[in-house]
C-alpha cells in the first residue's frame, strides 16, 4: 500500500473507535483513532483525496495495516 485514502482513514477511524470506545468524560479517543486523526483532519483542511503511507507516524501506519488487514480477510 503506497497511498491511503480519506475514506480508508475515516473507515480505519470508526474501525478503532468500534474496537476501543471513547474514554473519560472528555471522551478521549483509543491511541490507533487518535494517531490516525491528525492525517484525517489535515487532508480535510488540504482537500486531500489521498497521502502517502510513508507520511504517516509509526502508530498511524501501524493502524492502518491492521485495519487493512483485518478488512480483507473477511
Amino acid at each position: 500500500m503506497l497511498y491511503v485514502t480519506i475514506q480508508e482513514l475515516e473507515a480505519a477511524i470508526n474501525y478503532w473507535r468500534s474496537q476501543s470506545p471513547s474514554e473519560g468524560d472528555e471522551l478521549r479517543l483509543c491511541a490507533e483513532a487518535s494517531a490516525l486523526a491528525k492525517p484525517y483532519a489535515l487532508m480535510i483542511i488540504q482537500g486531500s483525496q489521498r497521502i502517502p503511507v510513508d507520511v504517516l507516524d509509526e502508530l498511524a501506519r501501524s493502524a492502518v495495516q491492521k485495519f487493512t488487514k483485518v478488512t480483507q480477510t473477511k
